[in-house]
């Protein structure tokens, strides 16, 4: 029962971490098709011109893995679990031996789903960590009139950290950078506690089941009935 309650707990709050892990790509894929799609006023020699706000070779698939490992923990996972272990709970109503199958596939799909975050959270870190220190040429950036600019490939953390250090002409868009970067970091970084928490979740219910394994009664320690005393004695299996 104690680990029936600690796996309980376990998929709670990585439904909880999924759901902020979501949370955050939602906000910065809409920034970046809304704001982050039009132009920012840069201050360069003496003179302004407009920077498009995304680069012209911008990396996103990092996010997009991001995105399918948090809905996975949620849908898959979260649903999935409260929904195949309720049912654990009342064998009756699909039968037991369909239930039995819908809670092992449950347990498959959550060490696929801990694999599928192992993978986005070292595909995050590493893309953007070989991007870590790359800046804008301003010369270059002020020449590019109604495009995009070229050089160099980008996650959305890189460019946007680079953004901050130009002379923004408008500290409203500074400051609308600074936000929505924190709220970049902030999903980047919290595959960290999401994959922790989804290892021990994973843990957790690899333990549980084991448990009911070893506690579940055979056909033998079901005991037989004395005829003469009507009484059922329980006889323990070797």
């Amino acid at each position: 029962m104690e680990l029936f309650t600690a796996l309980c707990i376990a998929l709670g709050v990585l439904m909880v971490d999924a759901v902020l892990e979501l949370a955050f790509i939602t906000s910065m894929v809409a920034w970046l098709h809304n704001t982050a799609s039009g132009t920012f006023a840069v201050n360069f020699n003496g003179s302004t011109f407009n920077l498009y706000g995304e680069p012209k070779h911008f990396l996103v698939d990092q996010g997009h893995s991001s995105n399918g490992a948090a809905g996975t923990a949620i849908v898959l996972i979260g649903f999935g679990g409260i929904v195949a272990l309720l049912l654990r709970g009342r064998p009756s109503i699909l039968g037991p031996r369909f239930t039995s199958l819908l809670y092992g596939t449950w347990l498959v799909i959550l060490v696929l789903g801990l694999m599928l975050t192992v993978g986005s959270l070292g595909y995050v870190f590493s893309v953007t960590n070989a991007h870590k220190g790359q800046a804008i040429d301003v010369s270059v950036a002020s020449t590019t009139g109604n495009h995009k600019y070229p050089v160099d490939t980008w996650t959305p953390q890189n460019w946007f950290a680079a953004m901050l250090k130009l002379d923004l002409a408008d500290d409203g868009q500074r400051s609308d950078i600074e936000n929505h970067l924190r709220v970049m970091r902030g999903w980047q970084y919290n595959l960290i506690p999401l994959f922790l928490i989804q290892l021990t979740t994973t843990v957790l219910a690899g333990l549980e089941y084991l448990e009911r394994r070893k506690h579940r009664p055979s056909a033998g320690e079901y005991g037989s009935v004395d005829p003469n005393s009507g009484e059922q004695k329980f006889v323990a299996t070797p």
